[in-house]
């Protein structure tokens, strides 16, 4: 029989405290896999602006290759469609343009009826959809499972073609953007909820923001809205995750806010994958904090 001692009993507190510690600080392994995953999906969505070259590099021991390619004539838009028969999956790499930030700002960008998804749509991200869907239907595989990335007006058209290739009954795996601006509205995101989109914003991107609005919005059903989980970039290894009205409120931090430089530079990928490398061991879900108070403003 063991007696147990004040000094016992201060020894098995201790014991238990850094044993609970150990177990709080331990990575989570579906944390770092996905972490991990995006790190991978940025490589190639940032390898898609250099050509295809550095998208096989990227792709090299994976058995994936390269099936379809093209760009859209005028455009600094293209896209890589690559496959992996042996998973039987497919991945769509939709290339953004350079001058996409002065786009966010100074057009007008409308909502209009599409007739492939039965939702409302950006015109503008609509129209390069169209062009490329037209061009790579024939390639995609009904028995394979397509995934679709790309960054900034990139990551709207690859979400875009996630929709259509859904609504055309292929599966559709995983959606990966990067600073991805709204695409649809709130009865859009509802209609495609169920697929498996991820937005990776930086916390000062303004792009992922555009259309902009503000709180007075929140009661007009048809305003944009982003679909699926955002995850904010936060410093280190931590990162906060949002989703639907949160996510959206993520805009009011801005209202007063003069674009600069900073804003301009946190869209680049280069900032995505270095804030990315610095998740890849342990990756920690911190508290988003917003400014605003939606209670106040309404009976403030």
């Amino acid at each position: 029989m063991i007696t147990q001692t004040p000094g016992f009993r201060f020894l098995c507190i201790g014991i238990f405290i850094l044993a609970s510690a150990n177990a709080f600080s331990a990575p989570n392994a579906n944390d770092v896999q996905r972490f991990n995953s995006f790190y991978k999906y940025a490589l190639i969505s940032n390898a898609a602006y250099q050509g295809r070259n550095d998208v096989e590099k990227i792709l090299a021991g994976s058995e994936y290759t390269i099936t379809k390619q093209g760009e859209l004539p005028g455009y600094y838009v293209g896209y890589f469609l690559a496959t992996n028969h042996k998973l039987k999956k497919q991945v769509l790499v939709v290339r953004g343009t350079s001058n996409v930030e002065n786009a966010m700002l100074d057009i007008a960008l409308k909502l209009l009826p599409n007739k492939h998804t039965g939702v409302k749509l950006h015109q503008g991200f609509a129209l390069t959809a169209d062009f490329i869907y037209n061009e790579l239907k024939s390639s995609l595989n009904k028995g394979y499972r397509i995934s679709t990335t790309g960054h900034s007006l990139g990551g709207a058209v690859a979400l875009i073609l996630a929709m259509y290739i859904d609504s055309d009954g292929y599966n559709v795996g995983k959606v990966v953007t990067f600073g991805q601006p709204k695409v649809t509205n709130i009865g859009g995101s509802k209609r495609f909820a169920h697929l498996d989109v991820t937005r990776l914003v930086m916390p000062s991107d303004m792009v992922p923001l555009m259309p902009p609005m503000d709180a007075m919005d929140m009661m007009n059903v048809d305003i944009y809205w982003h679909l699926g989980t955002e995850i904010v970039l936060q410093k280190g290894n931590t990162y906060s995750q949002l989703e639907g009205v949160n996510s959206m409120l993520r805009a009011t931090d801005f209202l007063n806010e003069v674009i600069s430089e900073k804003n301009l530079q946190e869209h680049f990928m280069a900032g995505y994958i270095n804030s990315l490398k610095l998740k890849q061991v342990d990756p920690q879900q911190i508290p988003y904090k917003n400014n605003f108070n939606i209670y106040n403003f309404f009976n403030g």
